[in-house]
């Protein structure tokens, strides 16, 4: 491996704002650089036909087939390149099966850079490492780089318990919720509630509007962004 040219990343994600926060994240983090962006299954073939890549970064809802049907057919072909998962797939079957494709790490949606920057080091590190294990130790130590990785960084002020709670109720209001209603569902004030739903917001996972309608200001309705099944 040519370690001077980094650890070559191919994005495949059908949001396509998403796909772009993905590729600005990892290019954001030393070591790694973005060789493509994909939108489909076979947009993400015929790059890896062409490009040497490393790492894919894939979303497991694609609009041509599921993202670990990609991945059997990229083993079939011979493909060797270790997988993140950035999905918002939370079926552990699915989980598993990734892994025994060779999914090394799962990146839930919504998240921030703080997140995914944690799990590519720790990739980076696990990648990096090389030469013999003096013994089992060793061999757990390697491993628990990659497997346990630190609790996702969020915002100051920001706890991933209440962001969970706040994107469930979110998730569940087909019309979207203003920061008062969510707050009432979750047990938190108004003003709690509007920094997670600006939180998603940034995230590119919710988005907002103003609702008018009643007598005086307007307040901002939250909706949860479903895009094409994610």
């Amino acid at each position: 491996m040519n370690r001077s040219a980094g650890i070559r990343v191919l994005v495949v994600e059908d949001d396509p704002v998403a796909a772009d926060a993905h590729a600005l994240y990892a290019g954001r983090v030393p070591g790694f650089t973005v060789v493509g962006v994909a939108h489909s299954r076979a947009e993400a073939v015929r790059i890896l036909d062409r490009t040497r890549v490393d790492l894919l970064l894939l979303d497991l809802y694609l609009p041509d087939g599921h993202g670990l049907q990609l991945l059997r057919a990229l083993r079939a072909a011979g493909h060797a390149a270790d997988v993140i998962a950035v999905t918002s797939a939370r079926d552990l079957a699915i989980v598993r099966e990734g892994v025994s494709l060779g999914v090394v790490q799962y990146v839930l949606k919504p998240f921030a850079f703080a997140t995914l920057r944690d799990r590519l080091a720790r990739y980076a590190e696990f990648r990096a490492a090389a030469g013999e294990a003096s013994g089992q130790d060793e061999v757990d130590r390697a491993l628990a780089t990659l497997r346990a990785p630190q609790p996702a960084a969020l915002p100051k002020g920001l706890s991933g318990p209440t962001l969970e709670a706040v994107t469930r109720s979110l998730r569940a209001a087909p019309d979207g919720l203003t920061a008062a209603e969510a707050g009432t569902a979750v047990g938190i004030s108004r003003i709690t509630a509007r920094r997670y739903l600006e939180h998603l917001v940034t995230a590119g996972r919710a988005a907002r509007a103003p609702q008018y309608g009643q007598i005086g200001r307007p307040e901002l309705q939250y909706r949860w962004l479903e895009a094409r099944g994610h």
